[in-house]
């Protein structure tokens, strides 16, 4: 008997409560559904449909003995049609993708972009410094070539009086300086091996990071790829270099008599393949920070990847990619002159002797042919005839600069480009309009004063920060396909989010009517676009 005391309180609250619990029951079971459905059902048909059509959500046999008019029944089905679209956490599906997200990420870290401009950064003080190399003469102090062990110079005087030993049996000293004492040789032998280590430093400082951040995970799966070329690119420099110095080290590859000198085949290739992997550092750097710079605010860069994407922006596109291209040719063009030291004739401008061109005599001569027939006389004087591979690289310099200034001059003119050029682009243009000013004065300065020393080295050195703001002003007018992948993704990813909220309704009848802001990316990946949409 005094247990019913107690009980009678909860019969008396017991009325009142069942109503609101089966309330808030059906708004648990309303929402659950809403998150397992797709938003367009809810669009096209009210949410209590869900618990009224049982049957038409299920697809299995022991689905169909369940109550029609059973809310509950109808949602154990939902779920159960839901776990079934679901990979299992066992199958290949789930465990491939899951493995190749956990060791690829999506974007490379903000640090590899770092690293790279660095990298870049040191390839170009090797390239001004190899200049430097060359113009002193001291790149055929070292006769030898060992990676490993010739990572020290000479620590006594017996190793130094046997490395001077063997440079005196080269022909550069047998020619040129045969009177050289061990002091002035060790001067350009410090050049020649610290050129040499410089070259070591930036092929370890590349590996050893690059397979750090492979390993650490924080490098993407193009990227990877693109580091291992990089890699190979380094090595294949290394023996490109000691193949070029191998030239100058014969007889047989020059005229008896002449001047020593590397071939100015290797030796272009030897630059070529620098700025290669120069440029592949430059870009790939940029093209991080780039996609982070995108990811970091999505609706933004939708609108930047759409504007990008206009036709007017196409042609512009396709000439800062054809500059980038003359402008390198140009720069290869200027290793056969300092290979074959054609900037030591013709030293004026714009003439080249008593016209603008040397005669044709001299252009196209039959003594650098070397077949009977003579039918190698056009390449052969192409690369190997001084005046006319000066005359090349005047023709060459005077096409860039102006492809510059009538790119310039397009962006100006052109309405539709003038309204649509982003504003990174216009500054980026503008650099390289004010680098091949600059490219222009020393060369013709270079030539005139008979190739001295800090101009030469100054005109390399524009050569390359020409062709680094080309590729700057590519990277801001490129459109980047993975970061745009990534960023549709992302954006997707909030339209998923934003449907998958739950609408406020007052009663269980109707939902009140609210606006979604959808975002939309369309599938061929072209068109960004936000809308509203009304539900049903």
């Amino acid at each position: 008997m005094a247990s019913i005391p107690s009980i009678a309180p909860l019969l008396h609250i017991a009325p009142k409560l069942t109503p609101r619990l089966f309330v808030s029951s059906c708004r648990r079971a309303t929402s659950s559904a809403r998150r397992l459905v797709p938003h367009k059902s809810f669009s096209k048909r009210p949410p209590l449909h869900f618990f009224r059509n049982s049957a038409a959500s299920t697809s299995s046999k022991a689905d169909e003995f369940v109550e029609k008019s059973s809310s509950l029944s109808s949602l154990s089905g939902l779920i159960n049609k839901y776990n079934r679209r679901r990979p299992k956490s066992d199958s290949p599906e789930f465990n491939k993708g899951q493995t190749n997200e956990r060791f690829f990420p999506e974007i490379s870290h903000k640090a590899v972009a770092y690293w790279l401009l660095g990298s870049a950064a040191s390839v170009f003080g090797i390239v001004v410094f190899g200049g430097l190399t060359r113009l002193t003469e001291s790149g055929l102090s070292i006769t030898e070539w060992k990676p490993v062990t010739g990572s020290l110079p000479p620590m006594e005087d017996a190793e130094w009086d046997s490395e001077f030993a063997k440079y005196k049996a080269s022909p550069e000293s047998k020619l040129l300086n045969p009177y050289m004492s061990l002091s002035e040789f060790k001067s350009i032998y410090y050049m020649e091996w610290t050129h040499r280590i410089w070259g070591r430093i930036v092929g370890i400082s590349f590996v050893l990071p690059a397979i750090f951040f492979i390993a650490r995970r924080k490098v993407s799966a193009p990227m990877t790829v693109k580091l291992v070329g990089i890699v190979g690119l380094i090595g294949f420099q290394g023996v490109l270099g000691w193949w070029m110095v191998k030239s100058g080290l014969k007889d047989d590859l020059f005229a008896p008599g002449s001047h020593p000198r590397v071939s100015q085949y290797r030796l272009t290739a030897h630059l070529g393949t620098a700025f290669v992997c120069y440029t592949a550092m430059l870009w790939n750097g940029l093209s991080i920070l780039r996609a982070h710079k995108l990811l970091a605010d999505p609706v933004k860069a939708a609108d930047i990847l759409t504007g990008l994407k206009r036709p007017e922006l196409k042609l512009f596109r396709r000439l800062t990619g054809a500059l980038a291209v003359l402008v390198f040719c140009t720069a290869m063009s200027g290793g056969l002159v300092a290979g074959l030291d054609a900037g030591l004739i013709y030293n004026e401008f714009p003439y080249m002797g008593s016209g603008l061109t040397p005669p044709k005599s001299e252009l196209f001569s039959d003594f650098y042919s070397h077949t009977p027939d003579q039918s190698d006389v056009w390449w052969r004087n192409l690369l190997e005839n001084p005046s006319l591979v000066q005359l090349d690289h005047r023709i060459l310099a005077t096409t860039t600069f102006t492809s510059v200034m009538g790119l310039w001059a397009y962006t100006k003119l052109s309405r539709s480009l003038k309204k649509t050029l982003p504003i990174a682009s216009r500054k980026g243009l503008h650099g390289v309009v004010g680098f091949v000013f600059l490219q222009v004065v020393l060369g013709i300065s270079t030539l005139i004063y008979l190739v001295p020393l800090p101009l030469a080295s100054a005109h390399q050195a524009g050569s390359l920060a020409l062709l680094s703001y080309v590729m700057i002003l590519g990277s801001r007018t490129w459109i980047p396909v993975r970061a745009s992948r990534l960023v549709a993704r992302k954006l997707q990813g909030i339209g998923k989010q934003d449907h998958k909220r739950p609408s406020r309704s007052l009663g269980l009848g109707r939902l009140e009517g609210t606006l979604d802001e959808v975002v939309k990316f369309s599938p061929n990946g072209r068109a960004f676009r936000t809308t509203a949409q009304k539900p049903s």
